[in-house]
């Protein structure tokens, strides 16, 4: 092999090399890809059962109920839509009726939305972002208050 054949072959295995690597990134960050979703966004969407998506909105006034252990169930809406969320594990200690949260996980088989992460908000002045600006742009959300009862 010549001197020149030879810089070609590393060139040509550091560019398999690097295309490799993006390949896998590109893979990963496909699976981890969750997207976010209003209840009122549902009706619209195909989902389909186990598909993993977050779902954001108010906790719904008289909602909550609790099962055995810690097990959970409440439901999110968006002031039009509601969607009703079963979740077991230990809620943030935020979390209560009237309160903006975001909601990980997946629909199952019979169309039941089963979260496996509860976000709620940190403080008196936090709402999520994504779930802010799409109550606001709903009509829902109102600098300072909303219509469901919550201050912000």
């Amino acid at each position: 092999m010549t001197r020149k054949q030879k810089r070609l072959a590393v060139i040509a295995g550091g560019m398999s090399f690097i295309l490799v690597a993006v390949l896998l990134v590109m893979f990963a960050f496909s699976q981890s890809v969750a997207y976010f979703f209003m209840p009122g966004d549902l009706a619209k969407a195909d989902i389909k059962p186990g598909t993993r998506i977050r779902l954001g909105g108010l906790v719904a006034e008289g909602s909550v109920k609790r099962g055995q252990g810690s097990t959970v169930s409440f439901t999110v809406t968006d002031g039009k839509s509601t969607v009703p969320v079963s979740y077991t594990g230990i809620l943030p200690d935020l979390f209560r009726e009237g309160q903006g949260v975001v909601t990980e996980g997946a629909f199952d088989a019979g169309h039941s939305f089963v979260a496996d992460s509860v976000l709620a908000k940190h403080d008196e002045n936090y709402m999520p972002k994504e779930v802010a600006d799409r109550l606001k742009k709903e009509g829902v959300w109102e600098d300072g208050k909303n219509n469901t009862g919550a201050t912000k």
